[in-house]
């Protein structure tokens, strides 16, 4: 019942700039940590950047200092700034939440469908 939807990718230029959004629907009692994958095919898909219901942050080192992930508890949402975009961040960017739809349920992993992010040099 839960969704994840994504937003805000899209075509730029290398140096320019995206900001990603996730917003979850459904039947939610409280969503743990959440964050960003990106994969290309035929490549394993990779954390990009991971944030805890308590505001800690994770990053991979290729993006680390360029991109930024944050979260709006309220609203469900997590959001991806990315700067200084370079071809290589050419990827379909996913995002996950760690969800739980009730006070007594268990956690479990959703995903959402994916938006494409292509970067031009």
């Amino acid at each position: 019942q839960v969704q994840l939807v994504e937003s805000g990718g899209g075509l730029v230029q290398a140096g320019g700039s995206l900001r990603l959004s996730c917003a979850a629907s459904g039947r939610i009692f409280g969503i743990n940590a959440m964050g960003w994958y990106r994969q290309d095919p035929g490549k394993q898909r990779e954390l990009v950047a991971q944030i805890t219901s308590g505001g800690s942050t994770t990053y991979a080192d290729s993006v680390k200092g360029r991109f930024t992930i944050s979260r709006d508890n309220a609203k469900n949402t997590i959001y991806l700034q990315m700067n200084s975009l370079k071809p290589e961040d050419t990827a379909v960017y996913y995002c996950k939440g760690v969800v739980r739809p009730t006070s007594y349920a268990y956690a479990y992993d959703q995903w959402g469908q994916g938006t494409q992010v292509t970067v031009s040099s």
